[in-house]
């Protein structure tokens, strides 16, 4: 399933380097996204290198989810595509 980058996990005064937030067109509900809580994300840089992170807990209640990386991303990953592992 592929998943389009929505912004960085913040809040008023600070970033989450490593936490972002991905919206689907297939999950549109609260409850459809906490099915997919645990599963592994890749991101893949222009470069060819893998980033592999994991789906942490849904976000808000229109089916968006959050997502847990090792390291720091770059802010030009807003508005890419995320691969989410079935």
């Amino acid at each position: 399933m592929e998943a389009r980058v929505k912004n960085f996990r913040r809040g008023r005064n600070t970033k989450y380097d490593k936490q972002i937030i991905v919206e689907t067109d297939e999950i549109n509900e609260k409850d459809e996204a906490k099915e997919h809580v645990g599963k592994k994300a890749v991101y893949t840089t222009e470069s060819g290198k893998k980033i592999i992170g994991k789906v942490t807990s849904p976000h808000g209640n229109s089916g968006a989810l959050r997502l847990r990386f090792r390291k720091g991303l770059p802010g030009q990953i807003i508005g890419s595509k995320i691969e989410i592992k079935e």
